[in-house]
């Protein structure tokens, strides 16, 4: 027996609608209830909205919305298909659905591909910043709070206690937690205050941990800019600046 509300064919004898729970009419004795319940047999499928947007942001993210649009198309294509396979004959749209959900699942790793080199790429040049923003800071602070540089052996320490510098400041962000990334260049306690050479390195890249103290031999080179590898470096007029490796040699570590 045929519902006539949902058009769902019940076993013969039943009172109800198993899917919608309507009374249902015997159409043999009821002449009328059999012509709705054929007209409800008759009744031309919908396309699922599902299905729709599903086909829709489909498309789109091929056209390079990919990370805004793709999982969502994924999920309204899921749903479409559960739906219509449901409805029993009652939503059309499965090509709508599964195009909508294919083409996302394989842009995906094509796209991941495309972007990772740049995301890469991005977060190196991320980190350069950073470093050289953290060695800036440190040099204003020498700077500001002091009216000549701290002692070799405890600068580090003297930046924290007087100057109120976060122990962040001296870590480098590819560097381990807690580490010290950058030391101060030993000659500059062999020249008087206010007679260093504005170009004069200060404080630069190395691995020589807290309170580190060294020369050019103890530069590390963490960074790259336009395919040319090279560091940070702060200098005594206070400016910093990053420094490719083949320029390294024209720096000038000692008074002049």
């Amino acid at each position: 027996m045929v519902c006539s509300k949902c058009g769902v064919q019940n076993n013969d004898g039943s009172t109800h609608c198993t899917n919608c729970g309507s009374v249902l009419v015997d159409a043999a004795t009821h002449p009328v209830a059999g012509q709705v319940q054929a007209a409800a047999m008759q009744v031309v499928p919908k396309t699922s909205g599902l299905a729709i947007a599903a086909f829709v942001m489909g498309l789109l993210s091929f056209c390079g919305l990919w990370p805004l649009l793709g999982l969502p198309a994924i999920i309204c294509g899921i749903i479409a298909l559960i739906n219509i396979s449901k409805s029993n004959g009652r939503f059309k749209g499965t090509g709508f659905a599964v195009t909508g959900l294919v083409i996302p699942v394989v842009l995906g790793p094509i796209m991941m591909a495309i972007l990772m080199p740049a995301l890469s790429h991005t977060r190196k040049i991320a980190m350069r910043v950073v470093c050289g923003t953290n060695l800036k800071g440190l040099s204003t602070a020498m700077i500001v709070y002091n009216d000549e540089y701290p002692m070799p052996e405890a600068w580090c320490d003297l930046l924290m206690q007087e100057a109120d510098v976060s122990p962040k400041s001296f870590q480098c962000p590819e560097e381990p937690e807690g580490s010290f990334s950058y030391a101060i260049n030993k000659n500059v306690y062999e020249i008087e205050p206010g007679k260093m050479d504005a170009q004069m390195v200060v404080l630069f890249e190395a691995n020589l941990g807290r309170n580190g103290v060294g020369g050019p031999e103890d530069l590390v080179l963490r960074h790259e800019r336009n395919g040319r590898l090279g560091c940070n470096i702060a200098f005594a007029d206070g400016h910093t600046e990053f420094v490719a490796e083949d320029r390294i040699a024209e720096l000038q570590w000692t008074a002049e």
